[in-house]
């Protein structure tokens, strides 16, 4: 009765921070949308506005550590600085990516993450995936692809730029599980003590990146009232997003959250044709039907791979001391007759 509470609470965990995922992900995308847009307020400052979302979440975990809501864990510099920089590096490589490519090759860069995790949790940690798990991937991959990927135009900036992109954020996304475990840290925690780095290092060479991006300094920007409620909305739905983030691949895997990621993307289409008149066509509702049947199957596929672990480990658990012994004497017994009847043979 005990661990079926366990896991009903276990459960409930999951969805709440899958939910506060994908509803701060998707309310995040809605506020930049009019924050950046050139019908909105043309804050055109991707990299800098992530600095400041950063800042943000760092005070945020700097106030749960002063009141003890949090408990500060021990974790090498090097490995905070090394994750920093990856992080820092898929966040600059997606924006020079969409700036440099066609949305279609932007769109088919960040599908191709989902493969990649996989090859890199197979290289990195020897994870094997079953064959429903494969068909399921295939089939999310191929139903964000129709819904999504319109022109694909392809060069050699933007190419090795989508390259960076995807290498650096689905390493990211493994580190996030292996930090939190290796170091049997939560996963704010983790965030509370990467978040002041990131912020740092964005807010110092996001201007000039963004300079290079749009041609214009943030110094230049003029701020109305408006913008800077925006800018605070989304920095306030950051805090969400990237803690959700965190508590999610350490629920789940980078795989199981590229995955069901996809799921803010149907989000983002359905709610872009309701709020912001974006034409939504057959081809996209055909596509998002298809992303949602391969989530389903996924679901389904890893619910399978648990109960099989599950029953494993319960087969394990059920033998006794006086099971184990008992078999180990039937095997030396065996073993002892065959010998015996290999020497009368003789």
């Amino acid at each position: 009765m005990k661990m079926e509470d366990e896991k009903k609470s276990s459960s409930v965990s999951d969805v709440g921070a899958w939910a506060m995922n994908v509803v701060s992900s998707v309310g995040i995308i809605m506020a930049n949308k009019e924050l950046m847009s050139p019908n909105g307020y043309a804050f055109s400052f991707a990299t800098t506005l992530t600095g400041f979302h950063f800042a943000v979440t760092a005070l945020v975990g700097l106030v749960s550590n002063a009141t003890g809501f949090s408990e500060s864990k021990h974790v090498p510099l090097w490995e905070l600085l090394w994750f920093s920089i990856v992080a820092n590096m898929s966040i600059t490589g997606m924006n020079l990516s969409l700036m440099l490519n066609s949305v279609g090759f932007y769109q088919i860069s960040k599908l191709s993450m989902i493969p990649v995790v996989c090859i890199m949790e197979w290289i990195l940690h020897g994870k094997h995936y079953s064959r429903e798990v494969k068909i399921a991937v295939a089939v999310v991959v191929i139903g964000v692809g129709v819904s999504t990927v319109t022109d694909v135009k392809v060069n050699a900036k933007g190419f090795l730029c989508a390259c960076v992109a995807i290498l650096s954020t689905s390493l990211q996304q493994i580190s996030i599980g292996s930090l939190q475990k290796k170091y049997s840290i939560s996963s704010f925690e983790l965030l509370s003590k990467t978040a002041p780095i990131q912020a740092l290092s964005l807010l110092l060479f996001g201007p000039f990146i963004d300079y290079y991006l749009n041609g214009q300094f943030i110094s230049n920007y003029k701020y109305s009232s408006a913008a800077i409620f925006f800018i605070l909305l989304s920095c306030f739905l950051a805090v969400f997003c990237n803690v959700s983030q965190y508590l999610c691949i350490g629920r789940f895997s980078a795989v199981s959250f590229q995955v069901l990621g996809h799921m803010k993307t149907v989000c983002v289409l359905t709610l872009g044709w309701l709020l912001f008149d974006s034409e939504l066509t057959l081809k996209n509702i055909l596509g998002m039907a298809t992303a949602v049947l391969g989530m389903v199957i996924y679901s389904w596929a890893v619910e399978i791979e648990k109960q099989a672990k599950a029953n494993i480990s319960l087969v394990k658990e059920s033998l006794t001391e006086e099971d184990i012994k008992l078999l180990k004497d039937g095997m030396e017994n065996t073993l002892a007759k065959d010998i015996e009847l290999g020497n009368s043979k003789a």
